[in-house]
Protein backbone atom coordinates (compact mmCIF):
# COMPACT_ATOMS: atom_id res chain seq x y z
CA UNK A 1 0.00 0.00 0.00
CA UNK A 2 0.81 3.29 -0.93
CA UNK A 3 0.94 6.01 1.62
CA UNK A 4 1.05 10.11 0.23
CA UNK A 5 1.31 12.69 2.57
CA UNK A 6 -0.18 15.74 0.85
CA UNK A 7 1.27 19.00 2.98
CA UNK A 8 -0.51 22.40 2.51
CA UNK A 9 2.42 24.99 3.99
CA UNK A 10 0.17 27.45 3.47
CA UNK A 11 -2.31 25.89 6.47
CA UNK A 12 -2.02 26.66 10.51
CA UNK A 13 0.77 28.22 12.38
CA UNK A 14 4.16 29.01 10.60
CA UNK A 15 5.96 26.28 12.97
CA UNK A 16 3.21 23.33 11.73
CA UNK A 17 4.80 22.61 9.07
CA UNK A 18 8.41 21.78 10.58
CA UNK A 19 6.45 19.95 13.32
CA UNK A 20 4.41 17.76 11.03
CA UNK A 21 8.35 17.48 9.10
CA UNK A 22 9.46 15.92 12.36
CA UNK A 23 6.51 13.73 13.03
CA UNK A 24 7.32 11.96 9.53
CA UNK A 25 10.92 11.58 9.88
CA UNK A 26 9.99 9.48 12.38
CA UNK A 27 7.50 7.60 10.49
CA UNK A 28 8.05 3.65 9.95
CA UNK A 29 5.50 3.72 7.53
CA UNK A 30 7.72 4.00 4.01
CA UNK A 31 5.67 6.90 3.02
CA UNK A 32 5.68 10.01 0.13
CA UNK A 33 5.93 13.64 0.84
CA UNK A 34 4.28 16.44 -1.86
CA UNK A 35 3.64 20.16 -0.73
CA UNK A 36 0.53 22.57 -2.65
CA UNK A 37 1.66 25.08 -3.95
CA UNK A 38 -1.54 26.73 -4.34
CA UNK A 39 -5.41 25.94 -4.92
CA UNK A 40 -6.51 22.84 -6.19
CA UNK A 41 -3.18 21.13 -6.31
CA UNK A 42 -3.95 18.76 -3.48
CA UNK A 43 -7.02 17.23 -5.72
CA UNK A 44 -4.90 17.38 -8.65
CA UNK A 45 -2.40 15.59 -6.67
CA UNK A 46 -4.83 13.44 -5.11
CA UNK A 47 -5.98 12.47 -8.72
CA UNK A 48 -2.82 11.74 -10.51
CA UNK A 49 -1.96 9.18 -7.33
CA UNK A 50 -5.24 7.47 -7.76
CA UNK A 51 -4.77 6.64 -11.30
CA UNK A 52 -2.52 4.16 -10.60
CA UNK A 53 -4.28 1.06 -9.10
CA UNK A 54 -1.96 0.05 -6.15
CA UNK A 55 -3.59 1.11 -2.79
CA UNK A 56 -3.66 4.18 -1.55
CA UNK A 57 -3.75 6.21 1.58
CA UNK A 58 -3.77 9.81 0.87
CA UNK A 59 -3.04 12.24 4.33
CA UNK A 60 -4.35 15.66 3.58
CA UNK A 61 -1.82 18.13 6.33
CA UNK A 62 -3.91 20.77 6.36
CA UNK A 63 -7.46 22.27 7.38
CA UNK A 64 -11.01 21.85 5.60
CA UNK A 65 -10.15 23.15 2.66
CA UNK A 66 -7.34 20.85 1.88
CA UNK A 67 -9.28 17.76 3.25
CA UNK A 68 -12.01 19.01 0.85
CA UNK A 69 -9.63 18.97 -2.57
CA UNK A 70 -8.07 15.76 -1.23
CA UNK A 71 -11.79 14.47 -1.05
CA UNK A 72 -12.62 15.97 -4.43
CA UNK A 73 -9.68 13.77 -6.10
CA UNK A 74 -10.25 10.63 -4.18
CA UNK A 75 -14.08 10.46 -4.63
CA UNK A 76 -15.23 7.14 -6.31
CA UNK A 77 -11.71 5.20 -6.41
CA UNK A 78 -12.47 2.48 -4.13
CA UNK A 79 -8.75 1.39 -4.02
CA UNK A 80 -8.17 4.91 -2.67
CA UNK A 81 -9.04 6.30 1.45
CA UNK A 82 -8.07 9.55 2.52
CA UNK A 83 -7.82 11.23 6.14
CA UNK A 84 -6.73 14.63 7.63
CA UNK A 85 -4.39 15.10 9.62
CA UNK A 86 -4.91 18.61 11.43
CA UNK A 87 -2.75 21.14 10.11
CA UNK A 88 -5.41 23.74 10.01
CA UNK A 89 -6.77 26.12 12.15
CA UNK A 90 -10.44 24.90 11.96
CA UNK A 91 -10.42 21.21 10.77
CA UNK A 92 -14.57 20.63 11.51
CA UNK A 93 -14.79 18.14 10.01
CA UNK A 94 -12.55 15.91 12.47
CA UNK A 95 -14.47 17.51 15.45
CA UNK A 96 -16.99 14.24 14.95
CA UNK A 97 -14.39 12.00 16.43
CA UNK A 98 -14.66 13.79 19.69
CA UNK A 99 -12.57 16.83 21.76
CA UNK A 100 -8.93 15.23 21.23
CA UNK A 101 -9.20 14.73 17.83
CA UNK A 102 -5.55 16.40 17.15
CA UNK A 103 -4.35 14.00 19.26
CA UNK A 104 -5.62 10.92 17.65
CA UNK A 105 -4.99 12.31 14.01
CA UNK A 106 -1.17 13.52 15.08
CA UNK A 107 -0.37 9.49 15.90
CA UNK A 108 0.76 8.95 12.34
CA UNK A 109 1.66 5.30 13.39
CA UNK A 110 -1.80 4.70 15.08
CA UNK A 111 -3.04 6.45 11.73
CA UNK A 112 -1.31 4.75 8.88
CA UNK A 113 -2.74 1.16 10.24
CA UNK A 114 -6.06 2.21 11.09
CA UNK A 115 -9.45 0.83 9.52
CA UNK A 116 -11.69 2.77 7.07
CA UNK A 117 -14.96 3.82 6.30
CA UNK A 118 -17.26 4.65 3.45
CA UNK A 119 -18.28 7.96 4.23
CA UNK A 120 -21.23 9.89 1.98
CA UNK A 121 -20.86 12.78 0.09
CA UNK A 122 -22.49 16.04 -0.79
CA UNK A 123 -22.82 17.21 -4.68
CA UNK A 124 -22.92 20.89 -4.72
CA UNK A 125 -23.09 22.04 -8.07
CA UNK A 126 -20.72 19.59 -9.15
CA UNK A 127 -18.65 20.10 -6.40
CA UNK A 128 -18.29 17.76 -3.84
CA UNK A 129 -18.28 18.02 -0.16
CA UNK A 130 -17.97 15.90 2.80
CA UNK A 131 -18.98 17.84 6.08
CA UNK A 132 -21.60 20.53 5.60
CA UNK A 133 -23.07 23.37 3.05
CA UNK A 134 -24.35 26.16 4.25
CA UNK A 135 -25.84 29.90 2.63
CA UNK A 136 -27.11 32.29 4.79
CA UNK A 137 -25.58 34.81 6.92
CA UNK A 138 -23.21 32.12 8.06
CA UNK A 139 -22.26 31.59 4.84
CA UNK A 140 -21.60 34.82 4.00
CA UNK A 141 -19.57 34.75 7.58
CA UNK A 142 -17.38 32.59 6.36
CA UNK A 143 -16.67 34.31 2.66
CA UNK A 144 -15.66 37.17 4.43
CA UNK A 145 -12.91 35.46 7.27
CA UNK A 146 -10.94 34.82 3.54
CA UNK A 147 -10.79 38.65 3.18
CA UNK A 148 -9.91 39.73 6.40
CA UNK A 149 -7.40 36.91 7.49
CA UNK A 150 -5.00 38.29 5.37
CA UNK A 151 -5.02 41.54 6.65
CA UNK A 152 -1.35 42.66 8.46
CA UNK A 153 -2.18 42.36 12.18
CA UNK A 154 -5.22 40.43 11.91
CA UNK A 155 -5.37 36.82 13.54
CA UNK A 156 -7.63 33.76 12.66
CA UNK A 157 -10.28 35.02 15.36
CA UNK A 158 -9.66 38.80 14.84
CA UNK A 159 -10.74 38.19 11.14
CA UNK A 160 -13.76 35.47 12.36
CA UNK A 161 -15.25 38.67 14.87
CA UNK A 162 -14.83 41.47 11.80
CA UNK A 163 -16.56 39.47 9.11
CA UNK A 164 -19.08 38.59 11.86
CA UNK A 165 -19.74 42.35 13.04
CA UNK A 166 -19.80 43.44 9.09
CA UNK A 167 -22.51 40.99 8.74
CA UNK A 168 -24.66 40.82 10.92
CA UNK A 169 -24.73 44.62 12.48
CA UNK A 170 -23.95 46.51 9.19
CA UNK A 171 -24.96 44.00 6.00
CA UNK A 172 -28.02 42.89 7.81
CA UNK A 173 -29.08 38.86 8.87
CA UNK A 174 -31.70 37.92 6.29
CA UNK A 175 -31.81 37.43 2.47
CA UNK A 176 -34.96 36.55 -0.12
CA UNK A 177 -34.82 32.94 -1.39
CA UNK A 178 -36.39 30.07 -3.11
CA UNK A 179 -35.84 27.16 -1.38
CA UNK A 180 -37.33 23.62 -2.20
CA UNK A 181 -36.61 21.21 0.19
CA UNK A 182 -38.42 18.31 0.95
CA UNK A 183 -42.11 19.04 1.39
CA UNK A 184 -41.50 22.78 2.05
CA UNK A 185 -41.89 25.27 -0.69
CA UNK A 186 -40.13 28.36 0.67
CA UNK A 187 -41.16 30.97 -2.61
CA UNK A 188 -38.83 34.12 -2.75
CA UNK A 189 -38.76 34.97 1.69
CA UNK A 190 -36.39 35.79 3.77
CA UNK A 191 -34.22 33.45 4.84
CA UNK A 192 -31.45 34.00 7.81
CA UNK A 193 -29.39 30.64 7.36
CA UNK A 194 -30.19 27.11 5.14
CA UNK A 195 -28.02 24.49 6.16
CA UNK A 196 -26.61 21.05 4.68
CA UNK A 197 -25.46 18.69 7.36
CA UNK A 198 -23.44 15.24 6.12
CA UNK A 199 -20.70 16.04 8.88
CA UNK A 200 -21.87 17.96 12.29
CA UNK A 201 -19.82 20.58 12.79
CA UNK A 202 -18.65 24.01 11.03
CA UNK A 203 -18.09 27.48 12.04
CA UNK A 204 -15.47 26.69 14.12
CA UNK A 205 -17.50 24.09 16.47
CA UNK A 206 -21.08 25.25 15.76
CA UNK A 207 -23.16 21.66 15.37
CA UNK A 208 -26.51 22.18 14.36
CA UNK A 209 -27.54 18.83 13.31
CA UNK A 210 -26.19 16.57 16.52
CA UNK A 211 -27.36 13.39 14.84
CA UNK A 212 -26.09 13.95 11.36
CA UNK A 213 -23.70 11.00 10.40
CA UNK A 214 -21.39 10.84 7.21
CA UNK A 215 -22.51 7.40 6.45
CA UNK A 216 -26.00 6.86 6.89
CA UNK A 217 -27.06 8.01 3.26
CA UNK A 218 -28.98 11.34 4.44
CA UNK A 219 -28.62 15.01 4.07
CA UNK A 220 -29.75 17.09 7.39
CA UNK A 221 -31.20 19.90 6.34
CA UNK A 222 -31.99 23.12 8.43
CA UNK A 223 -33.46 26.41 7.13
CA UNK A 224 -33.68 29.31 9.70
CA UNK A 225 -36.53 31.52 8.76
CA UNK A 226 -36.72 34.98 8.88
CA UNK A 227 -35.22 36.65 12.27
CA UNK A 228 -34.61 39.97 14.12
CA UNK A 229 -31.17 40.89 15.35
CA UNK A 230 -32.30 40.29 19.05
CA UNK A 231 -33.80 37.28 17.85
CA UNK A 232 -30.59 35.88 16.13
CA UNK A 233 -28.20 36.94 18.94
CA UNK A 234 -30.99 35.10 21.54
CA UNK A 235 -31.14 32.04 19.86
CA UNK A 236 -27.63 31.36 18.10
CA UNK A 237 -26.66 29.42 21.04
CA UNK A 238 -28.67 27.06 20.73
CA UNK A 239 -28.40 26.14 17.13
CA UNK A 240 -24.86 26.03 17.52
CA UNK A 241 -25.61 23.02 19.93
CA UNK A 242 -28.19 21.07 17.71
CA UNK A 243 -31.16 22.64 19.76
CA UNK A 244 -32.89 23.10 16.12
CA UNK A 245 -36.18 21.03 17.32
CA UNK A 246 -37.03 23.49 20.33
CA UNK A 247 -37.90 26.27 17.66
CA UNK A 248 -40.22 24.75 14.70
CA UNK A 249 -41.57 28.25 14.45
CA UNK A 250 -38.58 29.58 13.67
CA UNK A 251 -36.35 26.37 11.88
CA UNK A 252 -37.82 23.94 9.58
CA UNK A 253 -35.88 20.79 8.98
CA UNK A 254 -35.66 18.11 6.75
CA UNK A 255 -33.72 15.26 6.15
CA UNK A 256 -33.26 13.16 2.92
CA UNK A 257 -31.27 13.42 -0.14
CA UNK A 258 -31.70 16.63 -2.30
CA UNK A 259 -32.37 20.31 -1.54
CA UNK A 260 -32.61 22.96 -4.09
CA UNK A 261 -32.79 26.79 -3.21
CA UNK A 262 -32.21 29.94 -5.76
CA UNK A 263 -32.45 33.63 -5.78
CA UNK A 264 -32.30 37.20 -7.70
CA UNK A 265 -29.17 37.70 -6.41
CA UNK A 266 -25.90 36.24 -5.90
CA UNK A 267 -26.06 33.66 -3.16
CA UNK A 268 -23.07 33.25 -1.29
CA UNK A 269 -22.24 29.00 -0.73
CA UNK A 270 -19.44 27.48 1.33
CA UNK A 271 -18.55 24.28 0.64
CA UNK A 272 -16.36 22.32 3.45
CA UNK A 273 -14.71 26.22 3.93
CA UNK A 274 -14.62 26.90 0.08
CA UNK A 275 -16.46 29.55 -1.24
CA UNK A 276 -19.08 29.23 -4.32
CA UNK A 277 -21.20 32.35 -5.18
CA UNK A 278 -24.07 31.44 -8.00
CA UNK A 279 -27.98 31.84 -8.41
CA UNK A 280 -28.83 28.85 -8.61
CA UNK A 281 -27.88 25.82 -6.39
CA UNK A 282 -28.95 22.14 -6.24
CA UNK A 283 -27.05 19.98 -3.31
CA UNK A 284 -27.65 16.40 -3.35
CA UNK A 285 -26.45 13.12 -2.11
CA UNK A 286 -23.27 11.83 -4.25
CA UNK A 287 -23.15 8.75 -6.03
CA UNK A 288 -19.73 8.53 -5.48
CA UNK A 289 -18.36 7.59 -1.63
CA UNK A 290 -14.99 8.34 -0.10
CA UNK A 291 -13.45 5.80 2.03
CA UNK A 292 -11.89 7.45 4.98
CA UNK A 293 -9.59 6.19 7.66
CA UNK A 294 -8.96 7.34 10.97
CA UNK A 295 -6.89 5.60 14.51
CA UNK A 296 -7.93 2.12 15.97
CA UNK A 297 -10.04 3.22 18.74
CA UNK A 298 -11.36 6.42 17.06
CA UNK A 299 -14.78 6.24 16.49
CA UNK A 300 -17.14 9.18 14.53
CA UNK A 301 -20.40 7.93 15.82
CA UNK A 302 -19.01 9.35 19.76
CA UNK A 303 -20.99 12.80 19.88
CA UNK A 304 -24.22 11.31 18.33
CA UNK A 305 -27.16 12.00 19.89
CA UNK A 306 -30.48 13.11 19.71
CA UNK A 307 -31.39 16.51 20.05
CA UNK A 308 -34.26 17.56 22.10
Amino acid sequence: MRHLFIINPAAGKKESTAELEGLLAQLSVPHTVVYTNGAGDAQRLTRQAAMESEPLRVYACGGDGTLNEVVNGAAGFSHVAVTNVPKGTGNDFLKIFGPDYRTQFYDLEALAVGPQSAFDLMDCNGKLGIDVVCAGVDARIAAGVHRYKDLRFVSGMGAYTLSLLENIFFKGINRPMTVQMGELSWQNRQTAILCICNGRYYGGGFMPVAEAMPDDGILDMLLVRQVSLFTFLRLVGKYAKGLYRRYPELISDCHGQQVSFSAQQPITVVVDGEVMVDTQFTVCLSEKKVNFFYPAGSDYRIGKKIST
